[in-house]
């Protein structure tokens, strides 16, 4: 009876991300139970939160004016920056600070606008509107890494790749708000933590999604709540958003991580039998599925002054969770210490056994476009940087400790990196 409970209440239990605001000391629940409270005050923060995004609207934040007008509050700057939004040298974090923290909003409204989405499915730009301040608010801006700038920064890269003529000539309208929606709100929620975290902590989402692709459920889940809750699909038939629903969960957890070899087989199986049908909405599906993954991974494939702000964010972040699992007694996470994991180290091997498989196979399926040799440009171009770091951390450790020892992680960098 409670999972056929839970079942049906799910979606809207995850609607404005339940807990992870996220108070560290309530993810611990077995030792800190105490702290958490009753359900009672759970419920009224639900409510407070509820209450601060409607007043936030109520404020004014929606337009009460068409896309046109709209425009009209845009900065001259920005309104520049969108212009080149198919550019992949656009810099989100300047586009965020010239949209004063609305880059997520702003850029989906002019993106939706400009592949035609709104003329052709019928949206109302106030709803939409109210719908794109939901996502973007259930993003947690303390976040280093997983706050609404990433959101805003892959949705910018999956633009992009919507635009790839191998991929271009066949999208529908529909395919693309997919990869659009998901793009945008493939993270929503996210409480900055791992879900390896979740798990040991015996966090209620851990548990609830029986520990697998946890914060990708919770992300869909959240985001069907709040796609409902806006009412921005509600004219259309049920059907048809039963399977935007359902297609956009399997867009989401497709970013899972754990997920890579799954896709990466099936994607080198497809390219090497030369047997994908992008007629075949099964096949567009995939391929979206692929370049979200992409978009999602794509800041070591950035020019450096951008790829190295993210890399210093996310490490901040892995860091940030080694700091709580020591202060909680916890075995500190793999890539998480920061006195044994350097940013250099851990972003070689992230490009090493992460990146550079996957956009060698999306660089073979769009047929090397400017793009493509673009990007791995730049992650090579990166990846060396990062390594000359590592080396001159490692020579000024040996200089530093007359024993002459690294750390464990550096030097196992160092060995992958240099074995031929």
């Amino acid at each position: 009876g409670d999972a056929r409970v839970r079942g049906q209440t799910g979606v809207l239990s995850e609607r404005r991300g339940s807990y992870p605001f996220i108070d560290f000391r309530l993810l611990n629940n077995t030792t800190l139970s105490g702290e958490i409270g009753t359900k009672k005050k759970v419920k009224r923060l639900l409510s407070f939160q509820r209450y601060f995004h409607a007043s936030r609207l109520l404020r004014g934040i929606v337009p009460q004016a068409s896309l046109y007008l709209l425009d009209e509050d845009y900065l001259g700057q920005a309104r520049h920056m969108l212009s080149k939004v198919g550019m992949w040298d656009f810099d989100i974090f300047l586009f965020d600070r010239l949209t004063n923290g609305n880059s997520l909003v702003t850029l989906l409204c002019h993106l939706f606008n400009v592949h035609g989405l709104i003329h052709h499915f019928q949206l109302d730009m106030v709803t939409l509107h109210r719908f794109l301040v939901m996502v973007q608010e259930d993003y947690h801006s303390q976040n280093p890494y997983h706050n609404a700038v990433h959101a805003a920064d892959v949705t910018q890269a999956m633009h992009c790749y919507l635009r790839e003529p191998k991929l271009a000539n066949f999208l529908t309208p529909s395919d693309i708000m997919l990869g659009l929606l998901a793009a945008a709100a493939h993270d929503v929620d996210h409480p900055g933590v791992n879900q390896p975290f979740l798990i040991k902590t015996k966090h209620h989402l851990a548990s609830l999604y029986q520990n697998v692709s946890v914060l990708e459920n919770h992300h869909w889940r959240s985001t069907i709540g709040m796609l409902r809750e806006s009412r921005l699909l509600a004219h259309l038939p049920k059907e048809v958003t039963q399977d935007i629903e359902q297609q956009l969960g399997s867009l989401i957890l497709a970013t899972d991580i754990n997920r890579q070899n799954e896709f990466l087989i099936r994607l080198k199986s497809h390219l090497d039998n030369q047997d994908l049908r992008l007629e075949d909405a099964q096949d567009r599906h995939f391929m979206l599925q692929i370049a979200l993954k992409c978009a999602d991974i794509c800041n070591p494939c950035r020019l450096w002054d951008l790829s190295k702000q993210w890399s210093e964010r996310v490490c901040e972040e892995f860091y940030r969770q080694g700091d709580l699992e020591q202060k909680f007694e916890l075995e500190i996470s793999p890539l998480c210490n920061q006195q044994k994991d350097t940013i250099p180290s851990i972003q070689i091997g992230f490009m090493t056994y992460i990146v550079e498989p996957l956009f060698e196979r999306w660089a073979q399926f769009t047929g090397n476009t400017p793009l493509s040799e673009n990007m791995l440009n730049h992650l090579r171009s990166n990846k060396a940087k990062w390594r000359s770091l590592l080396h001159k951390q490692h020579s000024s450790s040996r200089s530093n400790d007359h024993s002459g020892q690294v750390t464990g992680s550096q030097e196992q960098t160092l060995n992958k990196e240099e074995t031929p």
